[in-house]
């Protein structure tokens, strides 16, 4: 089931949603063949929820969604990007959710 507060970002909406938010932005790059970006599923969901109001979690798909994937140079899968103002201010290594949640909130 999908979580109401993970926006699905395509390459049309990539830029409105992500490049041009007044707050700061996680971004899963993932796809459903992906067996730790699947795993990986419910901790997006969780931190989504965790961080209403104060940050915006995305999803791309990358089979969809490719142009994406080729600018920011997506290579491997999962792969958790930060964005503040428009650009990268962190890939992130880490699946913690409460780590990732400590990074999103410092960028807020």
């Amino acid at each position: 089931m999908a979580n109401a507060n993970v926006i699905n970002v395509t390459d049309a909406t990539f830029d409105a949603e992500v490049i041009k938010s007044d707050k700061p932005v996680l971004v899963d790059f993932w796809a459903p063949w992906c067996g730790p970006c699947v795993q990986l599923g419910p901790v997006i969901d969780q931190i989504a929820d965790a961080t209403v109001g104060r940050a915006k979690v995305t999803k791309v798909n990358i089979d969809d969604n490719a142009e994406i994937a080729a600018r920011y140079r997506i290579r491997a899968i999962p792969a958790l990007l930060l964005f503040k103002g428009g650009e990268v201010a962190e890939q992130l290594s880490t699946r913690s959710k409460s780590d990732i949640v400590a990074k999103l909130e410092a960028l807020a």
